[in-house]
């Protein structure tokens, strides 16, 4: 059976499921306080979670105790509530915490507490009353309309941005573009990776007219050693320049990007699907790649180190970190940190 027969019910069940919400026959709860939701329109990469990164940080230095409440995808018993990071313990193990809630642990460290619970509503009640909440952050919020946001941020990612309007599964598409009339603010993601993002602007004020659209490059922040990386120790160091690089994630395309536009030559590739965990096999997979490709190093990203505790590579692995680098600082930052009117 073709799968694009799927494409059109799974497109009637979105809207029909957000006009519900619009309608009010399913109704968002609030959590009490700030609840900002920073989502994306397509599956896998957007650039999101560094992203979330930096908004957590800025809420946590405008002085907020900030939570972001995540699902976890890909981690073990996926109906628990994992407290991922309180402030003071990390919980840096993705097959309990997930891949992406441990990478944001790390990098936030005791800037924000981080919980990841599919039932994020119960979740964020909860972590209100245990560590005095007064922001929250739903990573990946935009589809998970029980919980009612003050702000709603959608991230649209430059390299692909609309997936020639192709929904799941037979494109990226969660929802209709048109869905973009429910974000407060969108966030075109990978400015630098592409030549112009004009007709994506375009597209993105004609779904949701006087809406602020900002822009955003992602940018290499660290590239450390793994073995620094997962001690806690970050330290920058010298990576050479033809390299190796391997992932799990939903888009490696811009991951190398991001490195060929930095000067690296990446000499091979190993891809593996989104969440991957990785085991003794892969690791003998990556090495022998190297050594076909001659290549001088291993790389890898950050997502993708905090699972790789248990491997024992010969050659030399980095870590690249990705920063999020909003233009018009000035007025996201206000757009995040300002008062609720």
């Amino acid at each position: 059976m073709p799968i694009s027969l799927f494409s059109h019910p799974y497109r009637l069940g979105v809207i029909a499921r957000n006009a519900m919400y619009d309608r009010g026959i399913l109704r968002s709860r609030p959590l009490g306080v700030r609840t900002i939701s920073v989502g994306n329109i397509t599956a896998g990469g957007t650039g999101k979670t560094p992203l979330v990164a930096k908004i957590a940080a800025m809420l946590a230095e405008s002085g907020e105790k900030v939570c972001i409440l995540t699902r976890g995808y890909g981690r073990q018993n996926a109906g628990s509530r994992v407290i991922v990071a309180d402030g003071n313990f990390i919980e840096d193990d993705p097959a309990i915490a997930g891949d992406e809630p441990a990478e944001l642990a790390r990098r936030l460290q005791s800037r924000a507490v981080i919980i990841a619970d599919a039932r994020r509503y119960e979740a964020g009640l909860w972590a209100k009353q245990k560590f005095g909440i007064t922001t929250f952050v739903l990573d990946d919020g935009f589809q998970h309309r029980q919980v009612a946001r003050d702000l709603d941020i959608v991230c649209v990612d430059a390299t692909d941005p609309f997936s020639e309007g192709k929904m799941l599964p037979v494109g990226r598409l969660r929802e209709p573009v048109s869905s973009l009339r429910r974000a407060d603010a969108v966030v075109i993601t990978r400015l630098n990776l592409v030549d112009s993002v004009e007709v994506i602007r375009r597209r993105i004020v004609a779904a949701a007219p006087d809406r602020p659209v900002f822009t955003c490059s992602s940018g290499i922040q660290l590239i450390t050693k793994l073995s620094d990386y997962l001690g806690n120790k970050p330290l920058p160091a010298e990576m050479p320049k033809r390299v190796l690089t391997f992932c799990a994630l939903g888009n490696p395309s811009n991951f190398y990007r991001t490195l060929d536009l930095a000067g690296y030559e990446i000499a091979g590739s190993v891809a593996f699907p989104d969440h991957h965990f990785y085991r003794s096999n892969d690791v003998e997979k990556i090495e022998k790649a190297a050594v076909k490709a001659n290549a001088h190093a291993l790389v890898t990203t950050a997502k993708d180190a905090v699972k790789l505790k248990m491997a024992k590579f010969n050659a030399e692995c980095y870590v690249v970190e990705i920063e999020a680098r909003v233009r018009n600082s000035s007025a996201f930052h206000k757009l995040i940190t300002s008062p609720l009117s």
